[in-house]
């Protein structure tokens, strides 16, 4: 069932950046809207920011807001995540998903990705 894969996780002081990719393990990209996702231990996931298929709208939680930034390139099939200012509140998996639309992303996606863990910590 797992159909994505995320990387670029790991452990990073505050204040610092790290950008994570999301890819199909088997099929392209270029027809949804991607999602990113984060769970951090005790609470609820939270969708935490989205893009169209073609690129062409981006939506961001607040909390996230002016740090993080989502990108795609369709050609490599691979949409990403540039996180700066990261805080230790950000620690958490973080996940992309597929979906029809970004209206529907915090609902529910189509294909599911197992995470990449993120760390914040000095």
């Amino acid at each position: 069932q797992v159909q994505l894969v995320e990387s670029g996780g790991g452990l990073v002081q505050p204040g610092g950046s790290l950008r994570l990719s999301c890819t199909a393990s088997r099929f392209t990209l270029d027809g949804y809207a991607i999602g990113w996702f984060r769970q951090a231990p005790g609470k609820e996931r939270e969708g935490i920011s989205c893009i169209s298929s073609r690129g062409g709208s981006t939506y961001y939680e607040d909390s996230v807001k002016g740090r993080f930034t989502i990108s795609r390139d369709n050609a490599k099939n691979t949409v990403y995540l540039q996180m700066n200012s990261l805080k230790p509140e950000d620690t958490a998996v973080y996940y992309c998903a597929a979906h029809a639309a970004c209206r529907w992303y915090k609902v529910r996606g189509d294909y599911w990705g197992q995470g990449t863990q993120v760390t914040v910590s000095s």
